[in-house]
């Protein structure tokens, strides 16, 4: 079975409404349309707890390849199979890989505000919002490394040309979400995105995706990262 609920591992089910909700561990009150079938709740600083070691990881890290970076943090304690998470480690990748690339950024400053911007989006957005934390992610990244406002010109564009494209991936290949896979199409987008725009090339390679057996959702060959593709 694959991950889902953090404190009992049974599945996810997702309300159309908001309910009011107390997370299981901290035990906060909040509205929220998510919870396991048995009715446990877990809250977005609760999910994401110890996410902070991103920073550690990626000041340390000289990888070019947003991808090979995403996936070390995906391997750490505090990332789960699908999760708000992720809504922060694909900008703090690119923005890593972006400045081991050439890009003239204050990294450390980026992803502290990477990790600030990216925790405002909450868990559940791809499907009550229609639009993808981790596509979001790659318009945060860009706003960041292009030091856009609301009030500027070729920044602000950028930055929602950047959102669209990698939601138009996401979007091609359709639900039932999986963090991972929405992760790597994001990713994949803004490296090419980042090279026209920017003419810094990041690196990347043919990614196979290893987590698909924690996936209760996956959808096999309909993923680009299937290893059923990759034979």
């Amino acid at each position: 079975m694959g991950e889902e609920c953090l404190i009992c591992k049974d599945r996810l089910e997702y309300l159309k409404a908001d309910v009011l909700m107390e997370c299981a561990i901290c035990h906060k009150k909040e509205n929220s349309k998510t919870r396991c079938v048995r009715g446990h709740y877990v809250c977005n600083e609760c999910h994401t707890q110890g996410m902070d070691a991103i920073v550690g990881l990626c000041m340390a890290e000289t990888s070019k390849n947003p991808v090979a970076i995403i996936e070390k943090m995906m391997q750490m304690p505090f990332c789960h199979m699908h999760g708000p998470e992720h809504h922060v480690m694909v900008g703090a990748a690119l923005l890593t890989a972006f400045k081991n690339a050439g890009g003239e950024i204050d990294l450390r400053a980026a992803l502290a505000e990477m990790v600030s911007r990216g925790k405002s989006v909450p868990g559940g957005a791809c499907g009550f919002w229609g639009a993808c934390g981790a596509g979001v992610s790659t318009g945060m990244f860009v706003s960041i490394i292009s030091g856009s406002t609301p009030l500027t010109v070729e920044p602000f564009a950028l930055s929602h040309q950047m959102t669209a494209s990698a939601l138009a991936q996401i979007g091609a290949v359709g639900g039932p979400r999986c963090c991972k896979r929405d992760s790597f199409l994001a990713i994949r987008e803004a490296i090419g995105f980042v090279k026209e725009h920017f003419g810094i090339e990041m690196e990347q390679e043919d990614t196979v995706c290893r987590f698909y057996r924690q996936n209760a959702q996956c959808v096999g060959r309909r993923c680009p990262f299937s290893a059923a593709n990759h034979l």
